[in-house]
């Protein structure tokens, strides 16, 4: 089995006496903390799901062989992975997070943007939060329209150069470059 790479949640404490733990989730999946679900920790340990139930904003959940509080405080802060492997292939269009983060973003009038940091989950679009060695943020939205190449494979981005987007607003560039009609493209945060 390859090696889990994927995070799906961080252990945050115990909860209760019975071995359960508080988990703030990273996916959408409703599948992913069912009942016989396994995760891993970074170290390869396995962790087979027994239950798990809802509690605000996070999910308490109880392991096979986690059975006390001193069993579970010790799983604090430990991040649970999958192998990338177990997620759904996208379709064309559509990344996952992990494979955007780390991706050198470009205009194509070749301005450097810088490497993107974050990818940021919102409703309409999400946001490719890019930082250059300036520490100069961008926030890139992931726009049809906006991205010209996506190539997670060589780790490389090119985006529309767009006045007082992803260039500097200085009056001279003609901002109906991109048009008024953006169609949304983005990553899935779900199924992950």
């Amino acid at each position: 089995m390859e090696r889990p790479t994927i995070v799906v949640g961080v252990v945050t404490k115990p909860h209760g006496l019975r071995g359960e733990v508080a988990v703030r989730n990273h996916s959408d999946n409703p599948d992913r903390w069912g009942p016989d679900s396994i995760v891993f920790d970074r170290q390869g340990t396995e962790f087979r799901v027994r239950s798990v139930r809802e509690r605000g904003t996070y999910l308490l959940v109880s392991f096979d062989g986690i059975d006390d509080r001193t069993a579970a405080d010790a799983l604090r802060g430990r991040e649970l992975l999958v192998p990338e492997s177990w997620l759904p292939q996208l379709p064309e269009g559509e990344w996952w997070p992990h494979q955007i983060e780390g991706c050198v973003v470009m205009t194509d009038d070749g301005r450097l943007l810088g490497t993107v940091t974050e990818v940021i989950a919102n409703p309409a679009n999400d946001l490719w939060v890019t930082t250059d060695d300036a520490a100069t943020e961008t926030l890139v939205p992931a726009l049809a329209d906006l991205l010209l190449e996506v190539d997670v494979e060589r780790k490389r981005i090119t985006v529309r150069a767009v006045p007082g987007l992803t260039v500097p607003a200085d009056g001279s560039d003609d901002p109906s470059e991109i048009g008024s009609d953006l169609g949304e493209l983005g990553e899935r945060r779900d199924l992950l």
